[in-house]
């Protein structure tokens, strides 16, 4: 197959996520021709160590056998029906599997993260309807919180360029300050910036509980706001607060699940509960869509009656669907066969001693890590020059030249990449990241 003629259908017909599409003038997409454990192939055969998990969702590396089994055994046996007046054997196992692993009672399943979003906070405001009390149907979200880009989500995401065009159809939520470490004042810790924060929010719900449903957050780090890294102790104040002035507490684990911050949920460093918790990205070890929602049984049991509309009828032609959870329980486990969280720590030592010399770079700020989540913010000033314009575009570039997939959020680079790599791998990740840092801030 010709490359080009590729590149050249994709831009003819194909608009891609997260783009301008002006600028695969200058910068074609790449095609990808096969995918295998920690590596992109293109078609001419160069490969790219994927170190962003490509965008957070692969765990185990691509292709894994074991997942592979799993959903072609499960394609010979059912690969759908609706959910709406049935049931089958991989939506009942994984429900039964997440609950014993959250301790929370019942998982309605969704297509991807905003979709879980989206179901969170609609169960959330009904739970409240249910209950006499309707007038709880407000949200408030951490200042640059992400929690997806459907409408709904969108009124609790706190990222302009995300937001702004939509203004006219969003119902704004209420913004509270982050807990970002990077916060602390002279001589503070991150356990003080987090105090600072939950007296934020303690304000606000001071005066406001009576109209809230629900706080949102991304329990640990906040991915799209530059991997913003935050105290435990936040969430325990969250935790407590809400319980104080009756509003739900969510749980966005769509990206920080499934070992990603060093414990399987994030939200466990800091040994609380959610009412509701938001999972996709990594559950299907990064092969199908799938997103699921967790709640309590305090929860389920305010929709549980006769009247059709106290239901939850929220649904989608695919909630459910037994291949993609089939692939979630093949995921799972694989946590199951070895201790991955031990090795994942393991792992961990080894990439941050790659990743020293980046970390020690005179443009690094911040650096800093949380489980398998690494990040650096660069300050392309101290090279010299005036900051360049596009610093994550150029960076991007340069690291496919260098044989990685990295793509940094702002000025902040970051890696996640997948649990898979091996000493040599992540020597390759850590020596690409730094060249191509090295050759970002040459590029003039």
């Amino acid at each position: 197959m010709d490359n080009p003629s590729m590149v050249e259908r994709s831009l003819r017909h194909v608009w891609h996520p997260c783009t301008q599409m002006k600028l695969h003038e200058a910068q074609p997409p790449v095609p990808i021709a096969r995918a295998e454990g920690v590596w992109l192939y293109d078609f001419e055969g160069r490969r790219y160590l994927d170190g962003i998990s490509s965008w957070w969702v692969n765990l185990f590396g691509h292709g894994h056998p074991h997942i592979k089994a799993a959903l072609v055994d499960q394609l010979g046996k059912l690969d759908h029906v609706m959910l709406a007046g049935f049931t089958h054997a991989p939506v009942v196992e994984l429900s039964e599997r997440l609950a014993a692993l959250t301790g929370l009672g019942h998982t309605f399943y969704g297509s991807d993260g905003a979709s879980a979003t989206e179901i969170a906070l609609k169960m959330s405001a009904h739970y409240w309807r249910n209950t006499g009390r309707p007038e709880k149907c407000r949200f408030i979200g951490l200042a640059g919180g992400y929690h997806g880009e459907t409408v709904g989500a969108l009124a609790v995401t706190d990222i302009a360029i995300f937001r702004e065009a939509y203004a006219p159809l969003v119902r704004l939520a209420a913004t509270v300050p982050s807990p970002d470490a990077r916060a602390a004042l002279p001589g503070e810790t991150a356990a003080d910036a987090a105090r600072r924060a939950a007296a934020g929010l303690q304000s606000w719900l001071e005066q406001h509980h009576g109209q809230t449903a629900a706080l949102i957050l991304e329990p640990m780090v906040q991915c799209a706001a530059g991997m913003a890294m935050h105290d435990a102790s936040y969430l325990r104040e969250a935790r407590a607060l809400c319980d104080r002035y009756e509003v739900h507490l969510i749980a966005d684990e769509i990206a920080t699940g499934f070992g990603r911050t060093g414990t399987m949920f994030a939200h466990q460093q800091a040994g609380i509960r959610p009412d509701f918790i938001c999972l996709s990205k990594g559950l299907t070890g990064g092969t199908l869509p799938l997103s699921a929602v967790l709640t309590t049984d305090t929860v389920y049991d305010a929709f549980y009656d006769d009247d059709m509309a106290r239901g939850f009828l929220h649904s989608h032609s695919y909630t459910g669907n037994p291949l993609a959870c089939r692939a979630a329980l093949a995921t799972l486990e694989l946590f199951d066969q070895s201790d991955v969280l031990a090795r994942n720590a393991d792992l961990a030592q080894t990439l941050d001693q790659a990743f020293a010399p980046l970390t020690r770079h005179p443009s690094v700020r911040h650096a800093r890590r949380l489980g398998m989540v690494w990040a650096w913010d660069i300050d392309e000033t101290v090279s010299g020059t005036a900051p360049l314009p596009h610093f994550a575009r150029r960076y991007a570039r340069h690291a496919m030249a260098q044989g990685v997939v990295l793509r940094p959020i702002g000025n902040t680079l970051y890696a996640m990449p997948p649990y898979a790599l091996e000493a040599d791998t992540a020597a390759h990740l850590a020596r690409g990241a730094l060249a191509a840092l090295e050759a970002t801030l040459a590029d003039t």
